[in-house]
């Protein structure tokens, strides 16, 4: 719940280390902003954010594509409860969900264990829950699946008392220009706006909130219908077909494939960790997060960012 508008707003809890668990989303995957085409994602780029306020602000990122909830929650979550950072966001369920015939209420109670465990660590937790994908040929037909987990996660969300970013809500990822060419990864517009709304739930807003409610200034452009059904064809071609080739092997694109920042580190070297304590000495460390003032401002609070009660025992 938001303060009544008349009270004092308490100064957002400052976070020290961060550790980011999922899957191909949280790896950042179509996200090539990073250094020498490099991915980057939703959860860099909220560390980036965040280490603008801590000197000392350490991130590790155990995310990687194609995992599924028994890797996030089990060598993911076993590294992270052995850090117990001050902060971890939560992207599980999603290659799940995406195979016909999964149990999702089975699904969601693996999902709460999960969470729990990391609450009962006291460590302050964020779940992202899933997108629409009813704008998206094939994809849409998951639409039910994807629908009925995100509720299950609002669920778990009140019951732990964890904060929820649903980004099913988020009407500026309707948008395919938040979207990758293979439709199923956010670019960089779309790891963006879900940093931005993150970051604004835990407090250190990037920037007013229609940096992720209203992110374009004008409509996406809609093409004939020809030229649909040709995109269609080749998206097919390029993605979708090698996509169910690999689901009927078994087989996954993150086979073998390590985590890109594996160790809960410093984010900034030490010449920069100094030249940053410095800065903040001198601003008095106030509420200016990049150059935007968050005084006396709370939280938003929205169907796509609720924060939690106190959870139930």
């Amino acid at each position: 719940m938001n303060p009544p508008a008349a009270a004092p707003v308490a100064r957002p809890e400052l976070i020290r280390s961060y550790v980011a668990i999922g899957d191909s989303i949280t790896e950042g995957m179509e996200d090539d902003s990073g250094p020498g085409g490099e991915y980057r994602g939703f959860a860099d780029r909220l560390a980036e954010h965040l280490g603008t306020l801590s000197p000392d602000f350490r991130y590790a990122n155990l995310g990687v594509r194609g995992r599924r909830m028994k890797h996030i929650f089990g060598e993911q979550l076993d590294q992270t409860l052995a850090w117990k950072p001050d902060l971890v966001t939560v992207l599980a369920g999603g290659n799940d969900v995406l195979r016909p015939g999964g149990d999702l209420d089975e699904l969601a109670e693996n999902f709460e264990w999960g969470v729990r465990q990391l609450r009962d660590a006291g460590i302050r937790v964020v779940i992202l829950a899933g997108h629409d994908t009813g704008w998206i040929p094939v994809l849409r037909l998951y639409r039910g699946r994807i629908a009925v987990f995100s509720m299950h996660m609002r669920a778990v969300a009140e019951r732990t008392g964890t904060e929820i970013v649903d980004l099913w809500a988020l009407n500026a990822l309707n948008d395919p220009r938040a979207w990758s060419d293979d439709r199923l990864h956010p670019n960089g517009a779309g790891h963006q706006i879900v940093a931005a709304r993150v970051a604004d739930l835990l407090g250190h807003p990037m920037g007013p909130p229609e940096s992720w409610t209203d992110p374009w200034s004008t409509p996406p452009q809609q093409l004939p219908r020809i030229l649909r059904r040709r995109e269609g064809r080749r998206w097919a071609r390029q993605h979708l077909v090698p996509w169910l080739r690999r689901r009927a092997m078994g087989r996954s694109s993150g086979d073998g494939r390590l985590p890109r920042r594996p160790e809960l580190d410093y984010l900034h070297d030490e010449e920069t960790r100094e030249l940053l304590r410095r800065k903040l000495k001198e601003a008095g460390a106030d509420t200016h997060y990049n150059d935007y003032s968050a005084d006396d401002t709370p939280p938003t609070s929205s169907p796509s960012g609720t924060k939690g009660p106190e959870p139930q025992r």
